[in-house]
């Protein structure tokens, strides 16, 4: 696992997800212009009780809340899918 991802999972803990899976597709990117400045492209799914009544845009402000500083030095684009348990 590389250390981009193992950083996203400790600072995503703080949802206390249920599940999550974080997939790096930066190989697919390459020679584009994040990739060069060493931001990964990554998917993440995530199903979290922390979710529960909040809009698509709330869910992601809350990921990209949790992930912090890694938004802005270590990734360089990423795809959510941020669930409750009972919509998974």
């Amino acid at each position: 696992m590389n250390e981009t991802i193992s950083q996203m999972q400790d600072k995503l803990a703080t949802l206390n997800p249920h599940t999550l899976e974080i997939r790096d597709d930066s190989a697919k990117h390459a020679g584009h212009a994040g990739a060069r400045s060493g931001g990964g492209h990554y998917q993440l799914s995530i199903t979290s009780d922390a979710f529960a009544g909040l809009s698509t845009l709330a869910r992601h402000r809350l990921v990209y809340g949790a992930l912090g500083e890694l938004m802005q030095v270590r990734i360089h684009a990423l795809g959510i899918t941020a669930k409750t348990p009972q919509e998974s």
